[in-house]
């Protein structure tokens, strides 16, 4: 049962450094500039793959990188075509993956906890 997940895992991995590597390399729009691809998600029968994306911005910025990343969809998903040979080449979708700002996030607030923690053990 296992092994009828590892393909599409891999599949997804693959199509995850093509973007990585197009984004870096051909695409011009000033939008996606520092966009970095986090993951992709294939489903089972190929057909779509969820590509998440991060990027350090604000909402406005974030949406920008959204409407760049879907204006180069077709692009994207030709140019991956021609790299990896599939029969069926899925529609890529584009998802803002803020897992990396709610990290930063709980970061922050635990060092402002050991900040106050250490704080009040000096006072004392």
């Amino acid at each position: 049962m296992a092994k009828d997940f590892a393909r599409p895992r891999r599949v997804a991995d693959q199509i995850q450094r093509e973007l990585a590597e197009l984004l870096r390399l051909e695409v011009k729009d000033p939008r996606v500039g520092m966009v970095t691809i986090t993951d992709v998600e294939v489903s089972n029968d190929y057909a779509h793959a969820k590509v998440y994306f991060s990027l350090l911005g604000d909402q406005a910025r974030v949406q920008q990188a959204l409407q760049g990343l879907q204006s180069a969809a077709g692009f994207l998903r030709s140019e991956v075509a021609k790299r990896i040979k599939l029969r069926v080449m899925p529609q890529l979708h584009f998802v803002h993956d803020t897992s990396i700002e709610r990290g930063m996030r709980l970061d922050q607030l635990i060092d402002a906890a050991v900040a106050e923690d250490t704080k009040r053990h000096r006072d004392q």
